[in-house]
């Protein structure tokens, strides 16, 4: 199986993440730039890395509405959807940035060192939460009725 790539979508930042070829465990890939190059890095990495899908957090409110941040992040999906060669899905990425921030501190990381790789966590969570989600989808599938 090829990898699937894992997006935190933020304005000034956007964390990537990798899964393993057995679509099991993600991994912080890089953080990239917002902006007009964004598209076209991470098209370059869907190309070199093979990329099966790529899962792009969209950041929903509490009650579950999207707000300002997820039609912004909603509006990049479209902008890749039109340019990569494989899908693009979303995912809700509810307070993922937070939990990633969390991580970082609990394991004795200070916040200014954090910043250029807080996305990456982030964009980490966004898919290993995807892997998870989709190993349990098959396994219900293969369950004997």
């Amino acid at each position: 199986m090829n990898p699937i790539l894992g997006i935190d979508f933020g304005a000034a930042r956007i964390g990537i993440a990798i899964s393993d070829e057995l679509q099991l465990l993600a991994h912080p890939l890089e953080t990239i730039a917002g902006g007009k190059n964004a598209v076209a890095r991470i098209t370059e990495i869907v190309r070199e890395k093979k990329i099966a899908k790529v899962v792009a957090g969209v950041p929903r409110n509490m009650d579950g509405s999207f707000g300002a941040a997820a039609n912004k992040a909603l509006q990049f999906v479209e902008k890749l959807r039109a340019v990569v060669s494989c899908q693009v899905v979303t995912w809700d990425e509810r307070l993922t940035t937070v939990a990633a921030h969390r991580e970082l501190r609990e394991a004795g990381r200070k916040t200014r060192e954090t910043r250029g790789y807080v996305d990456q966590v982030a964009a980490q969570m966004i898919l290993q939460g995807y892997l998870d989600w989709q190993r349990q989808a098959a396994t219900v599938e293969e369950m004997p009725r």
